[in-house]
């Protein structure tokens, strides 16, 4: 199922998109989309059983503003470096382990709102990634497989980061990954029946219509079921967390110089084969 969160910021109602592209009124269903929804099988038997029975009222979506796919996001968790082609690229050595940073949740946005460039910001810089949506409590997985069925879907996330608050300003990568609105996602939540293998997903990106990322979850140093198999040693999942997986190559910080960060009335575009696209403009904050 590709499910989503319909209208203003703040007063989104559940939708589900059907097979022929029509968007559908989940409200009569479920009051939203969120973590519990995820984890209650029985809810979702009603939305699939009410999406297969035809009887969801079709929504008119000119002009419908698409929301982040969650409610109540309880954390983003962020792998850094997870693409060998992106190390390459930046001149890092592929990690042993995965790299964990974490974004707040209220940096997460609809997949087609204004990104704000930080002010005082020169290295404002694009990331097209696989988010994964949990579905169950995890903690202290004992295998990949494990770590996969503990996925509930996938959507398409925007990891925008600023480089000299990331890299050059002391401390961790987190104070260059926060800045407001750094997290567009959707713009649907695919459930995982629908992604049967992963690591086999093609990412995009272009910047003012010119493609810089064209890359896929092949690449992926630490494929998805171990991400969150080795995650939930650390820290507990819970239903309706966030991981965001990775960039493959193709970002401003890894191209010569004068490197391309974005700047107020850059339009960014991107997507992920069978997860839905975005599109942002960006202006100053």
């Amino acid at each position: 199922m590709k499910l989503l969160r319909v209208g203003t910021a703040g007063a989104e109602k559940p939708a589900l998109l059907d097979a022929e592209g029509v968007l559908r009124d989940l409200s009569g269903v479920v009051a939203d989309l969120d973590g519990a929804v995820l984890a209650d099988g029985a809810a979702l038997g009603r939305i699939r059983a009410a999406a297969e029975g035809g009887e969801l009222p079709a929504l008119d979506a000119a002009g419908l503003r698409v929301g982040p796919p969650l409610a109540r996001i309880g954390k983003v968790v962020c792998i850094g470096l997870n693409y060998h082609d992106h190390a390459r690229e930046t001149g890092a050595q592929p990690p042993a382990e995965p790299v964990i940073f974490f974004k707040a949740a209220d940096t997460v946005i609809g997949p087609n709102d204004t990104v704000l460039v930080p002010r005082g910001s020169v290295k404002t810089d694009w990331e097209v990634e696989l988010a994964v949506v949990i579905g169950r409590t995890a903690r202290y997985l004992d295998s990949a497989e494990d770590g996969l069925a503990h996925v509930a879907g996938y959507a398409v996330a925007h990891d925008v980061s600023e480089r000299e608050f990331q890299i050059e300003r002391g401390g961790t990568w987190d104070k260059g990954k926060n800045c407001e609105t750094f997290n567009p996602l959707g713009p649907w939540l695919v459930t995982a029946d629908e992604v049967p293998d992963p690591q086999d997903l093609s990412l995009k990106l272009w910047v003012n219509g010119e493609l810089k990322q064209d890359g896929t979850t092949a690449e992926q140093i630490f494929p998805v079921g171990e991400v969150v198999r080795y995650v939930s040693q650390f820290m507990t999942l819970y239903p309706g967390d966030v991981i965001n997986t990775g960039t493959p190559a193709g970002v401003a910080l890894g191209q010569p110089e004068p490197k391309p960060y974005l700047r107020a009335g850059d339009v960014v575009e991107l997507e992920i084969a069978g997860l839905g696209r975005q599109r942002q403009e960006f202006k100053d904050a």
